[in-house]
């Protein structure tokens, strides 16, 4: 999902660092609303270095097409979805200047899709799934599960509707659109399980920690 250099002309590329600018900015002005308390600094580092080292394992799809965490669901989830941005907008910001994964000219195209699409549309789907699931601690991890699963071909719908915009090479828009969300759909589904489980173990031990347990549908034993 990282965009490299190149791929994308430099007016998307000056829209996309605009809306990335905007947006971080939005989400960096909600962080105390989100985590008032103490823990907000510890969890948010402790989220932001596992979403980075997440992300340079890559997984086998099929056909030789491998995937990597993106990381906006499991971070909005645990730390919720401003602290989550700005986590991840961190790890991408290292990740192009330092890794050189992904290009530093479209690193606003790489914090639009995954820092805030991702990360939103996780957080959106989470929440809707957490209405729809019967009531109980279990719930949690199962719905965290669906947001990260729906958030990578979102985030690759959006990739696509960029590059239909002011991507550099003659690709049919349609094909395009379908080849994304349909190989993303199964990164997904790797992004489902990796965040599920990180979620189950955080709630296992300390379901205080956890954000999205937070809220109306609180289980006993976690602060609202």
């Amino acid at each position: 999902m990282h965009v490299p250099d190149g791929f994308m002309d430099s007016p998307t590329c000056v829209v996309a660092g605009a809306a990335a600018l905007l947006g971080v900015t939005h989400a960096a002005r909600s962080l105390r609303a989100e985590r008032p308390d103490d823990d907000r600094v510890p969890m948010a580092a402790l989220v932001a270095t596992f979403v980075f080292a997440a992300q340079m394992v890559n997984f086998p799809v099929a056909d030789g097409t491998s995937g990597h965490l993106i990381g906006g669901a499991v971070a909005a989830v645990l730390v919720g979805p401003a602290t989550a941005v700005v986590c991840l907008s961190g790890v991408l910001v290292v990740q192009s200047i330092f890794f050189a994964d992904g290009g530093v000219t479209a690193l606003g195209v790489n914090v639009t899709l995954m820092a805030l699409v991702a990360t939103v549309a996780g957080w959106i789907v989470f929440r809707g799934a957490l209405r729809l699931l019967p009531r109980g601690r279990a719930a949690v991890p199962v719905a965290a599960a669906v947001g990260g699963l729906a958030s990578v071909p979102v985030a690759a719908a959006a990739f696509a509707g960029l590059f239909a915009i002011g991507g550099r090479a003659h690709v049919d828009a349609g094909d395009l659109l379908v080849s994304m969300v349909e190989w993303h759909s199964l990164i997904g589904v790797g992004e489902a399980v990796i965040t599920g489980l990180v979620v189950a173990a955080v709630m296992a031990v300390r379901p205080d920690l956890v954000h999205g347990a937070r809220g109306p549908r609180v289980v006993e034993g976690v602060r609202a």
